[in-house]
């Protein structure tokens, strides 16, 4: 469920609020269902945390963010919240540029060589108890240092079955997708 994904996704859709989101997680089918509340922007920690808190949904929610800043504030606020950090930090679909192809290929290449390391040492210190990642980022090597230190592989956002039997085989333990149909078979990968 998408609240808004970013403003001009909000403009085109009909308001939804967080508080309308999430209550419809408090009540049949949805009442069982984990949720991961992506956070786009920072400043919005305590209103998030005080929203899962009043419907009680703090036990099956995650936040995630792509800034680190919001992940510490999160943890001060509500400790029993696990942390998702979500990596690259991108505010735009940069890999839909057929200009940009070359610069983000190379950009993507450097990250997938990089970032397990980066992970190591960074997401403790963060307290996540996950890692979501752009797709093409996701690798055999960052699935190992992401089982190493005992937290979850997630890699967004995956519309192609291909693709998909790719991060299954990398080792991910979840995938997202705007098509839950192509993950049915995911042997327990949702």
């Amino acid at each position: 469920m998408v609240v808004a994904h970013d403003w001009e996704d909000a403009a085109a859709r009909p308001r939804l609020t967080l508080a309308d989101a999430l209550d419809a997680f408090t009540a049949p089918p949805l009442d069982a269902v984990e949720i991961d509340c992506d956070l786009k922007l920072p400043g919005r920690e305590d209103e998030v945390v005080a929203a899962l808190r009043e419907r009680e949904l703090v036990p099956r929610a995650m936040v995630s963010t792509m800034h680190v800043r919001s992940l510490a504030r999160i943890a001060g606020l509500e400790p029993r919240l696990r942390l998702g950090w979500t990596y690259p930090l991108v505010n735009r679909p940069w890999d839909r540029s057929v200009a940009a192809r070359p610069a983000v290929a190379a950009a993507l290449a450097l990250m997938r060589r990089r970032f397990p390391g980066r992970a190591r040492r960074r997401a403790p210190g963060l307290g996540a108890a996950a890692i979501w990642v752009f797709h093409r980022i996701a690798t055999p090597r960052l699935a190992a240092v992401t089982a190493e230190l005992g937290i979850d592989l997630i890699a967004w956002t995956v519309d192609d079955p291909e693709a998909i039997a790719r991060l299954r085989a990398a080792g991910v333990d979840g995938i997202v997708s705007n098509d839950p149909r192509l993950l049915q078979d995911g042997g327990g990968i949702v």
